[in-house]
């Protein structure tokens, strides 16, 4: 089962493909947040002028020994949006889905342009991403999730996994019993899971990297094995890191070098990706 990673603008690489060829579209576009995103690794050294101190009073000096990013502006985010998002229903199949990513500032006008693409009766769920990680703002409630929209092409008919979506335990076990506090519960529309921190294994180094374990209850509630699961803002790659582990195909498409960067080095040990406008390292 070959899978591909394209370099190169979405839109036009979107319009080569087939009408109704993938299962399911994840994208998770820049949120129009009007700065670059950045992200700095960085590694520490023994220094006994360093700007850290750690175990026992031993200083340590931090190295900068990267940074990845891109510019989140655009002057009309809808005008960039819409296009993308009448290819995006153009290649679903007749039960496909789009699962579209974004953050409060831009989310209930991306609904408006949604509501019109699809039509209102197609909107199935809007999904809270919550977290707690971070810094916080004293100025005002610190604003710690996101908004998943989900969209199916044929809101009678599309595929939902009831059966298969991974169970999550109670809040509160001691209020159901212990059958059903063993069996836990099947997730609600809140997802509470914390973003990718420092120190996580799954860390690309990719600013805006999403949990491996969002885009897997996606991709297992929304698609079936042997399906394609398109995204055309790929990024770091996650969601083709989800499909691997659910057998399913993954197109992953993004103009960023350094995205594609990212990617050659999450995917260097998978034989079957056709590479794309790209040659891996």
């Amino acid at each position: 089962m070959d899978h591909q990673i394209i370099f190169g603008d979405n839109l036009t690489i979107l319009g080569k493909l087939p009408d109704a060829s993938v299962s399911l579209v994840y994208i998770d576009p820049p949120f129009n947040t009007g700065r670059t995103q950045s992200r700095k690794r960085i590694r520490t050294v023994s220094s006994e002028n360093g700007d850290r101190v750690g175990f026992q009073g031993k200083r340590y000096e931090t190295q900068v020994v990267g940074v990845k990013g891109y510019r989140d502006i655009y002057d009309d985010y809808l005008a960039f949006l819409e296009p993308r998002l009448r290819e995006a229903r153009r290649l679903l199949t007749p039960t496909g889905s789009l699962y579209f990513h974004i953050d409060f500032r831009e989310v209930h006008y991306c609904k408006i342009l949604l509501d019109e693409i699809f039509g209102r009766e197609s909107f199935i769920n809007e999904i809270i991403w919550a977290y707690d990680y971070g810094a916080r703002t004293r100025k005002r409630w610190p604003p710690k999730h996101d908004n998943i929209l989900w969209y199916a092409k044929d809101p009678q008919n599309y595929v939902f996994n009831y059966e298969e979506i991974e169970r999550i335990p109670y809040m509160a076990p001691g209020l159901v019993g212990k059958e059903k506090a063993a069996r836990g519960k099947l997730p609600t529309d809140t997802w509470w899971h914390t973003i990718v921190a420092t120190n996580s294994k799954e860390k690309t180094g990719y600013p805006t990297q999403k949990p491996l374990a969002i885009l897997r209850r996606i991709v297992q509630a929304s698609s079936n094995p042997g399906d394609t699961v398109l995204d055309f803002f790929a990024g770091s790659g996650t969601t083709g890191a989800a499909c691997l582990e659910m057998n399913r195909r993954f197109i992953l498409v993004d103009n960023n070098p350094q995205a594609m960067e990212v990617m050659a080095e999450r995917f260097k040990n998978v034989p079957d990706i056709q590479w794309v406008g790209f040659s891996p390292a």
